[in-house]
């Protein structure tokens, strides 16, 4: 049962985004078990919640954050590791003085170092110099951080995207037709409050922005960022097929839509360009060859002065915000002495 549960807990592991949400509430569950005692491992109900907020403590020393997943999202957890396996994982930790919950942590900080890797090369690499190629390979070769991905592509699509957008100083004018001026006056209050018009501006102008809908590590299939000028974007780094593109265009309310993806086939592009009722729908498909060649282009081309520090600058900013840099073990874990641990797992 042990060689079990420990399975369950390495595919756990192996699955878990960086900010390793799911093992960090195992170790902490083991961790209560382990030194207070006042729990049943084999009674759920008795940690189920409760070992939310154990983690949460834990997450917001190490990483600045919690997670913001949906609660069913979060118990699935219970699904991969169920109740006997956590009493065999218990069992083995007691005997053993937190060798299970030393061994998920270092996990967790062996994934973090090759995320400080990545890190450096993004914050310690000049534009003449800067291959978002190999950024991009940086997670896609290392195992601990493939999972994670999907939030790269995000933030290296949304840094160029919004970059270009300032710097091209582009704006957004709203207007009502003059005829409809008798409907305006009725619902002035509703265009003042939603659209900023009323009788004595018909019109507002606006800078054009790209936004990302949210940091979360819930695996959904929604909207990912939007413009300001009506386009629905969608990130996938995977390749693009029909079955994944239809799921895009199912899942998104809105009649322009911008996949961004790792590859597509011609044929597929045309498929779903004359599908019916897909024809309006899909704006666009830019894959990673058409970022790599505009990244090189902001870097090294003609306007790199004006636009590579400022795009660097960027994709910085947005790594660090989403991959927090963890040097060392916080000190809620250092009194725990798991570095006295010898016993293997």
């Amino acid at each position: 049962m042990l060689k079990a549960a420990k399975q369950a807990l390495d595919k756990v592991i192996t699955k878990s985004r960086i900010h390793f949400y799911k093992p960090i509430q195992i170790a902490e569950i083991l961790y209560r078990d382990r030194t207070f005692g006042d729990i049943d491992l084999g009674n759920l109900e008795t940690y189920r919640t409760k070992s939310k907020a154990w983690r949460d403590e834990v997450c917001i020393a190490l990483l600045g954050r919690i997670s913001t997943s949906s609660a069913k999202f979060q118990d699935d957890l219970f699904n991969a590791i169920p109740p006997q396996f956590i009493v065999e994982l218990g069992k083995f930790n007691r005997e053993h003085n937190g060798a299970i919950e030393s061994y998920i942590y270092n996990k967790f900080i062996g994934k973090y170092i090759q995320l400080n890797n990545a890190l450096d090369y993004c914050l310690n690499t000049d534009k003449a110099s800067f291959e978002i190629s190999h950024f991009i390979n940086l997670f896609w070769y290392e195992a601990g951080l493939k999972r994670s991905l999907d939030k790269v592509y995000e933030i290296i699509t949304h840094s160029l995207f919004d970059t270009l957008a300032q710097t091209l100083e582009l704006s957004i004018t709203l207007s009502i037709n003059q005829d409809k001026l008798n409907i305006l006056k009725e619902f002035e209050d509703f265009a003042k409050s939603v659209m900023c018009l009323d009788s004595n501006n018909l019109f507002t102008t606006q800078k054009a922005r790209i936004y990302r809908v949210g940091v979360t590590n819930a695996a959904d299939r929604g909207l990912d960022m939007y413009a300001n000028w009506g386009v629905a974007i969608q990130i996938k780094h995977l390749s693009l097929d029909n079955e994944l593109a239809e799921s895009i265009v199912s899942h998104i309310q809105s009649d322009r839509i911008i996949i961004v993806c790792k590859e597509a086939e011609k044929s597929i592009i045309l498929s779903l360009l004359t599908q019916i009722g897909w024809r309006n729908k899909i704006q666009s498909i830019i894959t990673e060859s058409h970022l790599i060649a505009w990244y090189e282009k902001a870097m090294r081309g003609k306007y790199a002065n004006l636009l590579g520090d400022k795009l660097l600058e960027a994709l910085c900013l947005e790594i660090t915000e989403e991959f927090p840099s963890v040097k060392e073990l916080p000190e809620i874990l250092k009194e725990r002495h798991y570095e006295n641990i010898k016993d293997e797992f």
